[in-house]
């Protein structure tokens, strides 16, 4: 009975008694810190090449434009076996990253879009692989809490990588940040060869059903189509009321630099709900979990409209609570109830689906904000949020259902 409660008490020391989560974990944390470090870098980079800001946006448009390609780039991941190709992509990337020490002036910036462009494709197909195999590796009640560390590690590296690598930058340049991430792609391709996981190889998608059945699939789930499409719904709020901050700055009478104090609050947020996940994923089931989560994201987003430093500082912390809940939600939704052979191209589509609507309201938002004032943009979105929730809230005898099926009703037919 102690061993028992210890198992459910402490997810944590759960994830990591497992071999293949912790080396996961350890690949995530690596890999995580180069690419965060080098995502600050690439825009700082350009604007020093150019001292244009239109171009060095740029950057993050050529990491993010192949995310819709995701239900086509999917079909790569379930074209073989997953642990080969997760050692191949950091192995490419690795070399890749190479070639922009000839990066030196602003008419070489065509080869670091290019390089950027290809690192954010195969970063879906790595992503979508890496999900497949996982759920391969991981026991199904894990998946809850090893998803929930991920969120944990990525927000950690968004704290700390940001540091190491300005300051890499400022001492090395483009350049050194560039190798640096080259050496964490060797690393995590090292890490993702000590795995120790039996997978057969799955049979190659037939046809012009090639980049299609992943979206059949996930739009004919009842239970993961609405998680989806509230997770779609959730990001592009939060990409709008992120076009928000530095108004909401502006408003609290502090400089622009005091946006790095309310992300790291936010990033402090989600650290915690990544380590609370797990057991809240299994006492309350994925959509009411995501739905709790989206209820706070709305209270919070729509309370930042108030000009007030505590309240701001309490706000960003909630924001960061509420938001990881949706994508946990329907990351590890996706891993139990997609059949192997379809889990690739079903994760790299809810990808699409859920965080190109965040760029859309970025892009929105950068405009809307110079229209409107940002207190009723900031309420309406908490309205939008909260009708997000309530209708994640509903159906809850189904949702249960769904929530409770055996790992046995998701497995591969």
């Amino acid at each position: 009975m102690t061993t028992k409660t210890t198992k459910t008490t402490w997810p944590l020391a759960r994830v990591l008694r497992n071999r293949e989560a912790g080396l996961y974990l350890s690949g995530v944390v690596v890999s995580g810190f180069g690419t965060s470090a080098l995502w600050l870098a690439s825009g700082v980079w350009v604007k020093d090449l150019t001292g244009s800001d239109g171009l060095a946006a740029l950057c993050m448009l050529a990491l993010w434009l192949p995310t819709l390609a995701g239900p086509l780039l999917g079909t790569l991941a379930d074209s073989g076996r997953r642990r080969p190709l997760l050692i191949g992509v950091n192995l490419l990337l690795a070399a890749l990253l190479l070639t922009l020490v000839g990066v030196d002036g602003p008419g070489d910036l065509w080869l670091l879009y290019a390089v950027l462009f290809v690192y954010g494709a195969a970063g879906v197909v790595h992503d979508a692989a890496e999900s497949a195999l996982v759920a391969t590796a991981v026991e199904r009640s894990l998946l809850g809490d090893f998803n929930g560390l991920r969120m944990t590690a990525n927000e950690g590296m968004k704290l700390l990588a940001p540091l190491a690598g300005a300051g890499l930058y400022a001492a090395h340049g483009g350049v050194g940040v560039a190798l640096l991430d080259a050496a964490t792609f060797v690393l995590a391709a090292g890490l993702c060869a000590a795995l120790r996981v039996r997978e057969d190889k799955p049979a190659p998608p037939t046809g012009g059903r090639r980049g299609v059945e992943g979206v059949r699939y996930l739009w004919a789930h009842p239970g993961l189509r609405p998680l989806v499409l509230a997770g779609g719904a959730t990001l592009l709020c939060a990409g709008l009321n992120g076009a928000m901050t530095y108004a909401v700055v502006d408003a609290l009478g502090h400089s622009p630099a005091y946006t790095g104090v309310l992300y790291a609050v936010q990033g402090a947020g989600s650290v915690t709900v990544g380590l609370l996940s797990g057991p809240a994923l299994r006492h309350l089931g994925a959509r009411r979990f995501a739905a709790w989560g989206t209820a706070l994201l709305a209270f919070a987003v729509a309370l930042r409209a108030v000009p007030s430093d505590p309240v701001a500082l309490v706000c960003g912390a909630a924001i960061g609570m509420g938001l990881p809940a949706v994508l946990i939600a329907a990351l590890t939704s996706v891993q139990r109830e997609t059949p192997g052979a379809l889990l690739g191209r079903v994760t790299a589509t809810a990808h699409t689906l859920v965080y190109t609507p965040n760029v859309v309201g970025l892009a929105a938002g950068a405009g809307l904000v110079e229209l409107v004032d940002h207190r009723l943009v900031l309420v309406v979105l908490g309205v939008a949020l909260l009708v997000t929730a309530a209708s994640l809230g509903q159906s809850r005898a189904r949702a249960e259902r769904t929530d409770s099926r055996s790992p046995s009703d998701a497995s591969p037919a």
